[in-house]
């Protein structure tokens, strides 16, 4: 049995090529659409190109990944709760579902403040989903630092959506299975990627890791997940184009195959 969801490619995997690259290569690679990471590149940040990329190369937009990041903290402007504003915008005048939403920084005060009340209020004046990510805390020298807030872990808060990253279960060293379980019905949207357990962010293709990556697509299967499974790994290190893709295709076909229910028998 396989389910409706929907396995797309987040602009993140093609890095440092471009936003338009991801496209061509989705459209070539057989993805169902794209996540736009919406970053440094100026197309990333403009509606009109963006829907030009989408319409030529068919390939739908299915998620906004807001700009979160460290260096994209003048992305958009200065003001958090502005560049959310402009990704649910965005998102309504793509056709895509989900914006993607890191819990803010510790040095955010206000913004952290008023965080989960804020994305409360948001989501329920639009039907874009805004799915809070999983992310993890930073190690180094036998230290641990957290440097989001309310948590790097946003289950306990009362957000209605969820974007579950096995890279960074990975790196907060979370059992990706069980913190699934605890999202429930609001795991809203999967970043399928790979994960040894170091200290570091690694987005590695699924299956080059330790993180249950075939488990946790199996599940889903199994659960007719309806939201959107996005390959967001690591191409940094492909020396050329086309060592590139092959990464890319591999992790949609490891998606691909994983995201499959076994068939039920019955006994006689």
């Amino acid at each position: 049995m396989v389910p409706a969801a929907k396995v797309a490619l987040s602009t993140a995997s093609t890095y440092p090529e471009s936003t338009a690259t991801a496209f061509e290569v989705a459209s070539r690679l057989g993805y169902d659409g794209i996540e736009v990471m919406v970053w440094t590149d100026p197309i990333s940040q403009d509606v009109d190109s963006l829907r030009r990329l989408s319409d030529y190369h068919q390939v739908p937009i299915l998620a906004i990944h807001a700009p979160c990041l460290l260096i994209t903290q003048r992305v958009w402007g200065t003001d958090p709760w502005a560049k959310l504003q402009r990704a649910q915008a965005a998102a309504e005048l793509l056709g895509a579902e989900t914006v993607v939403v890191h819990p803010p920084f510790r040095w955010q005060r206000d913004y952290a403040r008023g965080f989960v009340e804020g994305i409360q209020r948001m989501a329920g004046e639009t039907d874009v989903r805004f799915a809070v990510e999983n992310m993890f805390p930073l190690r180094a020298r036998g230290r641990e630092v957290v440097p989001y807030s309310p948590h790097w872990n946003p289950v306990d808060e009362d957000y209605l959506h969820f974007t579950l990253d096995l890279s960074h279960t990975a790196v907060s060293q979370t059992d990706a299975i069980a913190l699934a379980a605890e999202m429930g019905e609001r795991l809203a949207h999967v970043h399928i990627a790979d994960g040894s357990g170091s200290a570091r962010d690694e987005h590695l293709v699924p299956g080059r890791g330790e993180q249950p990556c075939a488990v946790l697509l199996e599940q889903l299967a199994v659960q007719s997940f309806e939201g959107v499974v996005v390959v967001e790994v690591n191409t940094r290190k492909a020396e050329t184009r086309a060592d590139r893709e092959a990464d890319l295709a591999e992790a949609l076909a490891f998606t691909r195959l994983n995201l499959v229910a076994p068939a039920l028998t019955r006994r006689p």
